[in-house]
């Protein structure tokens, strides 16, 4: 199912986008469909990029034991690696990370401190960061001890969310760095800073979004003016629930992998890809996390995301499960070609070149081209 699913991604992907000239250049997105310490750090490595200074790992530490957050066993790997501190901040609704002292009881709960040091990056309070998109607020408030990283790893756990339809890279640099307040100015796009008020949306739905995709371009422009940031969403337990939610509904979808990118809008829309292009059987439904998606009109952060400039929604899916070299894939540009033609049967799958399609127009790598 997991190939079928890879392979139908590029009829997804927008076509109204123009001829070749006129779209951005393709993001580069690595895959894996293992699942593994091994394969986190690998596909870590397949970016190409050496963290330096102090490292930031962002992770949800989880609102139970029995949420579906990525467990300490899965990850410890990579942090140990990079020599990373994991960081969190509190959250905006009562339950039990509201705060630090509760927050790092949980922490010791979930095994994370065996793996590494963890901050509580809004335990002293906040900073502001100027937001590029100013539509509905000037300055996004996250946790202060964000200014004592050089570099940042955005772990995220891909899932359904009951506010934004999903969660992934997107939304765990956005809330997921915000101080309480910070993650009630983002809930309500500006109207209320005041964590009472969190579930306010007196704007609407799609200002929530939008405030969301502003807030992540706030943190990757930080990061971008030091030593840079890096973004990785892991599909497993795909449930409708984030890991906010203490007794999350079960999955009904199987684990698809890992995927990384230096483009968080390229990351998100390949997952959502992957979730929207699967073909449901017994015991492996897609269509309950697509409800929610949809019912929340999740799928317009990443539209706005791209419009703001935060990244591009187009993408190259570089397959790298089971390479042994997947260490040295992006520095020798290698990458494969998925593509169909224009009544949508596959003609390419996972190819290393295109020399066997005769001149035409297909849909190669979810971009419209001309062979010649």
């Amino acid at each position: 199912m997991i190939k079928r699913a890879l392979t139908a991604l590029a009829v997804c992907l927008t076509l109204t986008a123009g001829m070749a000239q006129t779209t951005p250049e393709p993001a580069k997105v690595y895959f894996t469909s293992e699942i593994s310490p091994e394969s986190l750090l690998s596909i870590f490595k397949a970016l190409g990029v050496t963290p330096e200074g102090n490292v930031a790992v962002k992770i949800s530490t989880g609102e139970s034991a029995q949420s579906n957050h990525l467990r300490p066993e899965l990850i410890g790997t990579l942090v140990k690696d990079v020599k990373g501190t994991l960081v969190e901040c509190n959250t905006a609704y009562g339950g039990n990370r509201s705060n630090t002292a509760n927050h790092r009881r949980a922490i010791e709960q979930r095994g994370y401190g065996e793996i590494a040091t963890v901050d509580i990056m809004d335990e002293e309070g906040g900073m502001n960061l100027p937001m590029q998109d100013t539509k509905w607020f000037a300055e996004n408030l996250v946790g202060s001890h964000l200014a004592n990283y050089d570099f940042m790893i955005n772990l995220a756990h891909f899932k359904g969310h009951a506010m934004g339809g999903f969660g992934g890279v997107l939304k765990n640099q956005s809330i997921g760095i915000a101080t309480p307040d910070g993650k009630t100015r983002i809930h309500t796009a500006g109207a209320y800073s005041d964590p009472r008020y969190v579930f306010q949306q007196p704007h609407g739905q799609d200002a929530f979004l939008e405030s969301m995709a502003g807030a992540a371009q706030s943190v990757h422009n930080y990061f971008k003016g030091k030593k840079g940031i890096v973004y990785i969403n892991v599909m497993n337990n795909l449930s409708v629930d984030c890991d906010c939610d203490g007794h999350p509904h079960a999955p009904e979808m199987k684990d698809i992998g890992i995927l990384a990118s230096l483009d968080p809008v390229a990351l998100d829309k390949a997952c959502l890809d992957l979730v929207y292009n699967h073909e449901p059987t017994a015991g492996d439904n897609n269509r309950p996390l697509i409800q929610r998606i949809d019912s929340r009109h999740g799928t317009h952060i990443v539209d706005y995301a791209e419009q703001i400039g935060l990244g591009t929604k187009s993408y190259d899916l570089i397959d790298v499960t089971n390479s042994s070299g997947i260490g040295d894939i992006a520095a020798d540009g290698i990458k494969k070609y998925n593509v169909y033609d224009m009544n949508g049967v596959k003609v390419l799958s996972n190819a290393d070149n295109l020399s066997s399609l005769t001149p035409g127009i297909y849909i190669i790598n979810g971009q419209k081209q001309i062979v010649e």
